[in-house]
C-alpha cells in the first residue's frame, strides 16, 4: 500500500489562463502549508459547447468532447445540483495538454435522455456508473481516466471499482464515496445528520413537489450552503441552472435519494453489482482524492477512507476557501490532479 503524500493547494478559480495556471496550481510545499496565494475573481469562463450526442446504453447521453481525439481519454463526471459547466476551465485545460476531454451531462440533467418512456427514472448509485462504461462503449473509448465531485465522485469511485481494466486512474473530490442501503440506514450523530436535511426533505412527497415547484431556488440554496465562501454571480449559478429543464430531473433526484434510504427500489438488474459496492470493496488502480478547505457539504474526514485506496495514492487539501464544487471553484488544482494521477499511473 502506497503511503498518502498530503499536499495543500492554495486555489481560487481563476488565477491565469491554462498551461500557466496548471503550472501555477504545482508550486506545492510538502509541510502542509499553502505556497499559492489566491488573485482577485475574473468573469465567467465561456460554457462548454457543442453538445453532442450519442446514444449509449438506455439513454441518448448529451456531452462536450475537446481535445485531439488519439489523445489520452479523461471522462469528468459533475454531480448534483451542478452541470457540465463545473469543468469549463478544467476540460480546456486537459485538453491542451493533449487530452480527449469528455463531460457528459448526467442522466436527468440538460440534454441527456432516457432512449424509451417505459424505462424506470431511476438513478441508484450502480445505473450511474452503468451509464458511463456504456459512454466509453459508445465512444469506443477503451481506457481512461476518470474524475468527478460529488455524484460524478461516487461514479468515478464505481467505475474504478468495478471495471480497473477500462479506468487507468481516478481523481475523486471526497475520496471514497461509494454507500449502500444498509450502510445509509443507520443514524449519525444529530450534526451530521441536520446537513442531510434536504436527503429527509426529498423522502416526503412535499418534498417532490417543492422541490418541482421551486428546483432552481432550491439547487441555489444548495450551492450556496455546499460552498459557503464561493462568491459565484448569477449569470454563473444560471448557465448551470439550465440542465435542470430536463424532462426527468426531478424524478432522477428523487429517486437517487429515496433510494438511499431504501425508500425506492432499484432495478434487479443491478442487485448483483449492489450486493457487491455494499461489500466497500477497494479501489486499486492509482488515485489523487482532494477536500476543499470550505466543504459546506456533508463528506467524509479523508482518514476514513485511506485505507480504501490500495494501489499508488495522494489526498490533496485545497486552500483559499473552496467549496463542494472544487473543478469550477479551483479548476487549475483540479486540472493538475488529473495530469499528476495520470503519472502515478505511468
Amino acid at each position: 500500500m502506497s503511503k498518502p503524500m498530503p499536499k495543500t493547494v492554495t486555489d481560487r478559480r481563476g488565477f491565469v489562463h491554462g498551461a500557466a495556471a496548471i503550472a501555477a496550481a504545482g508550486v506545492l510545499t510538502r509541510g502542509g502549508a499553502p505556497a499559492l496565494a489566491a488573485t482577485p475573481r475574473r468573469s465567467p469562463p465561456p460554457p462548454l459547447g457543442p453538445i453532442r450526442q450519442v446514444d449509449a446504453g438506455v439513454l441518448s447521453i448529451g456531452y462536450v468532447e475537446m481535445g485531439p481525439a488519439s489523445g489520452p481519454a479523461v471522462l469528468l463526471f459533475h454531480g448534483w445540483p451542478y452541470a457540465i459547466d463545473a469543468f469549463a476551465e478544467v476540460a480546456p485545460m486537459l485538453a491542451a495538454r493533449g487530452y480527449r476531454v469528455i463531460v457528459p451531462h448526467l442522466r436527468g440533467h440538460g440534454s441527456t435522455v432516457f432512449r424509451s418512456a417505459e424505462m424506470p427514472r431511476n438513478a441508484q448509485q450502480a445505473a450511474l456508473a452503468a451509464d458511463g462504461l456504456a459512454l466509453m462503449d459508445a465512444l469506443r473509448i477503451e481506457r481512461a481516466i476518470v474524475a468527478g465531485f460529488d455524484w460524478g465522485a461516487r461514479t468515478a469511485d464505481i467505475m474504478a471499482v468495478l471495471w480497473p481494466e477500462r479506468c487507468k486512474a481516478l481523481v475523486s473530490v471526497s475520496g471514497y464515496l461509494i454507500g449502500s442501503q444498509a450502510g445509509n440506514a443507520k443514524p449519525l450523530p444529530p450534526q451530521a445528520e441536520l446537513q442531510w436535511w434536504y436527503q429527509f426533505y426529498f423522502a416526503t412527497e412535499r418534498g417532490k413537489a417543492g422541490y418541482a415547484a421551486n428546483t432552481r431556488a432550491f439547487n441555489r440554496l444548495i450551492w450556496e450552503l455546499a460552498s459557503p465562501k464561493w462568491q459565484f454571480d448569477a449569470a454563473t449559478y444560471e448557465r448551470s441552472a439550465a440542465v435542470f429543464e430536463n424532462p426527468d430531473h426531478v424524478a432522477i433526484v428523487i429517486h437517487n435519494y429515496r433510494w438511499r434510504l431504501g425508500l425506492a427500489a432499484g432495478e434487479a438488474q443491478y442487485d448483483a453489482v449492489e450486493a457487491k459496492l455494499a461489500a466497500a470493496p477497494p479501489v486499486t488502480i492509482p488515485s489523487i482524492t482532494m477536500e476543499g478547505d470550505a466543504n459546506g457539504a456533508p463528506h467524509p474526514d479523508p482518514a476514513q477512507y485511506r485505507a480504501k485506496f490500495t494501489g499508488p495514492y495522494e489526498h490533496r487539501l485545497i486552500s483559499g476557501g473552496i467549496g463542494h464544487n472544487l473543478p469550477q471553484e479551483a479548476p487549475a488544482a483540479f486540472a493538475k490532479a488529473v495530469l499528476d494521477v495520470a503519472t502515478l499511473a505511468g
